[in-house]
C-alpha cells in the first residue's frame, strides 16, 4: 500500500509535516517492537494499513477541538489521529507502562504540544468533558459508552473502531444515540452522538 496516494486518493487533508511524523514514528516503532513488543504490526505495509484506518476518518469527522482516546496501545488511533490534527488537544490513556512510555517518548521526540499521555484505566482519570471519544479494539461499545460516563456531555461525537459485529452491538447498546456505521473493505467506523 502506498499510504500518500491512497490519501490523497480519498481526498484527506493532512498537515505539512504528517508523512514526516508518520516515517519517525514507524522507524521507532519498529526499534521498540524488537524489544517491548507494542503491536502485532511488525512490516511496514501492515503498518501503513493501520495508520490509514486511523486517519480515514479525518474524510468525515466533524472537526473538534478536543478528543480523548481510550487505549491508545501503540498509537492506534490516537496517536495517528494527533498527527493529523495538530490544532485538537488530545488525551492519550493507556494504563500499560511499556505502552504509555513509548507515547510519550513520540510525543517528546516530535514535539507534540497538542497530545496528553495518561498512564491510567480511564475509570481513574478525573471527569472531564472531551468533543470526540475515539477507541479501537478495547471492548464492546455498550462498555465504552460506560467507560467513558464521566467524559461526555451532549455534544461529545464517539468514533469507535470496530469489526462486523458493530451490527449486533448497535442493536445491544446503543438506542437512545443517533450512530452512523461507515465501512470500508478492513473496516467498521461507529460515530455516535446526540446529533450527527
Amino acid at each position: 500500500m502506498d499510504l500518500k496516494t491512497t490519501l490523497d486518493n480519498d481526498n484527506i487533508t493532512l498537515p505539512d509535516d504528517f508523512f514526516r511524523n508518520v516515517q519517525k514514528y514507524k522507524e521507532h516503532l519498529h526499534k521498540w517492537n524488537k524489544i517491548h513488543n507494542l503491536t502485532g504490526a511488525k512490516d511496514n505495509n501492515t503498518l501503513d494499513e493501520f495508520i490509514y484506518d486511523a486517519i480515514y476518518p479525518l474524510s468525515f469527522l466533524p472537526k473538534v477541538s478536543s478528543f480523548m482516546d481510550i487505549g491508545t496501545g501503540a498509537g492506534f488511533p490516537g496517536m495517528i489521529l494527533a498527527f493529523g490534527l495538530p490544532d485538537t488537544e488530545v488525551t492519550l490513556v493507556e494504563p500499560l507502562v511499556k505502552r504509555a512510555s513509548f507515547l510519550q517518548f513520540i510525543k517528546a521526540d516530535l514535539g507534540l504540544k497538542n497530545v496528553t499521555v495518561v498512564k491510567k484505566r480511564v475509570e481513574q482519570m478525573e471527569p472531564k468533558v472531551f468533543e470526540l471519544i475515539t477507541s479501537r479494539a478495547v471492548t464492546q461499545t455498550k462498555m465504552l459508552l460506560k467507560l467513558s460516563e464521566n467524559f461526555y456531555d451532549k455534544n461529545t461525537k464517539f468514533l469507535f473502531y470496530k469489526g462486523e459485529k458493530v451490527f449486533d452491538e448497535v442493536e445491544d447498546g446503543v438506542k437512545d444515540m443517533q450512530h452512523k456505521i461507515i465501512e470500508t473493505k478492513n473496516r467498521h467506523y461507529l460515530l455516535l452522538g446526540e446529533e450527527l
